[in-house]
């Protein structure tokens, strides 16, 4: 009985370091980013701006109902809202994002490193959906359409794809000021300098010219 208590115990008392995995809580109402230490007051996360000194447009972004370019080999775009473009994020733990999807565009398999995400479709259909950790890697997918949410576990890898012949929008709440994106064929194929063909040959159980093709490809950003 004693032994069992104090697993018991230890389980309790590790519990809550799973909740210190996002962006640290706020010290104050708000903390601005701002670059240059010079006009600073307070250090949480990034330097922040003297509050005294904030404004509104310190919190706002105009333009987000603007649609994406989407010419591109991938077919999406990614507007980000995160706190690079609303200074007044930083430390608040949240970010937005509207993607753009021409006829059969896709989002390509990506991960967020730091940020959960809930997905809104607003115009269109989309399939999407998410891989689980190793070692079951199962699928979770599903077809949405207007007015569909889904979301998608920080840290998966996870795609939308625009099942119709039609343009398609959604709108992403992710949970961090600065989520971060790897893409995951442009972080393996398009790395600086390249991963190399050793390496790849091993994992992709390919020959050199298969990844000597992907390597030669423009692996371009959406966002």
């Amino acid at each position: 009985m004693d032994a069992l208590f104090v697993v018991f115990a230890l389980t309790v008392a590790l519990v809550p370091c799973s909740v210190f995995a996002s962006d640290p809580s706020s010290l104050q109402d708000f903390c601005v980013a701002i670059d240059d230490p010079r006009f600073a007051v307070f250090v949480n996360g990034k330097f922040c701006k003297d509050p005294e000194l904030a404004t509104a447009n310190d919190f706002f972004l105009a333009g987000l109902q603007i649609p994406g370019k989407t010419a591109n080999k991938v077919g999406s775009n990614v507007t980000q809202a995160n706190v690079a473009q609303i200074p007044g994020l930083n430390t608040l733990g949240i970010s937005f994002a509207r993607i753009d999807y021409a006829p059969y565009g896709l989002n390509p398999p990506h991960t967020h490193p730091r940020a959960s995400e809930i997905l809104t479709v607003l115009e269109g259909s989309l399939y999407v959906g998410f891989v689980t950790s190793n070692p079951v890697n199962r699928l979770i997918s599903k077809i949405l359409n207007q007015g569909d949410v889904f979301i998608f576990p920080v840290g998966l890898i996870h795609f939308q794809f625009n099942v119709g012949h039609t343009n398609a929008v959604a709108l992403a709440g992710l949970s961090s000021q600065n989520p971060g994106t790897i893409t995951i064929a442009n972080a393996v194929f398009g790395s600086k300098p390249p991963i190399s063909d050793d390496v790849l040959m091993k994992a992709f159980q390919v020959d050199k010219s298969v990844i000597d093709k992907l390597q030669a490809q423009f692996w371009m950003n959406n966002k």
